[in-house]
């Protein structure tokens, strides 16, 4: 399969790639700093440099071309304001969805998180906020395309950690934290399960195997 990631010099999406490549499939990951292009290259996957924050859906079309599956996996990350939040977590993930449609790209991931169905209680953090309300609005979005067999998967608190290859997934469920590693082992096995379309699916670490978890939503 060619497995196409926006974001992919992110800490998930590095793990991914690495996932993907060792199993022998074909994997770019879209970058906007090109002084990132060598570590996407250790971890097995060909450098795109594409700024979803300037780039038309044109120009994200053609790197999707000939595309299996699509991955939104970008964030604008700690220390970006909220105007990033905005133009990446809600708007870069709506570009990536279009680009996607049009080369008729059908399997779509998104790395979300949890919560952003509500709106933030009071006294959270205004830049945070601004994060919950832009992966909320994007989530929104990818859900009611129905050209696009997504998938959004929504991890608890991320940790570097080393993964145990047990998680707990569900719909609504309770919250806690996850080792990167093991959230990049469920996006591959849910790469490998398309009929998880249609799911938003929460994640923490628990005491199912990953493979298991990911065929009960099957």
């Amino acid at each position: 399969m060619r497995i196409v990631i926006a974001g992919g010099h992110g800490k998930i999406a590095r793990r991914l790639e690495r996932l993907l490549a060792g199993r022998g499939d074909q994997v770019a990951g879209l970058i906007r700093n090109p002084d990132q292009a060598a570590d996407l290259l250790e971890a097995g996957a060909e450098p795109v440099v594409c700024d979803l924050e300037a780039a038309g859906p044109e120009e994200v079309a053609r790197h999707l071309a000939g595309a299996d599956v699509a991955v939104f996996a970008a964030g604008a990350g700690p220390g970006s304001g909220a105007a990033r939040k905005e133009t990446v977590d809600r708007a870069a993930a709506v570009l990536f969805a279009d680009a996607a449609t049009r080369v008729g790209v059908r399997r779509f991931l998104v790395v979300s998180a949890m919560g952003v169905d509500e709106e933030p209680p009071p006294g959270t953090d205004p830049v945070f906020a601004a994060y919950l309300r832009a992966k909320g609005a994007a989530d929104a979005e990818i859900r009611s395309r129905a050209e696009l067999d997504w998938t959004i998967l929504r991890p608890g608190r991320l940790t570097d950690e080393p993964g145990t290859g047990r998680v707990l997934l569900s719909e609504g469920g309770p919250r806690g934290s996850v080792p990167r590693d093991d959230v990049a082992v469920v996006l591959a096995e849910l790469i490998d399960q398309p009929a998880t379309a249609g799911r938003v699916l929460d994640l923490v670490s628990g005491d199912t195997p990953i493979a298991e978890a990911v065929a009960a939503f099957a």
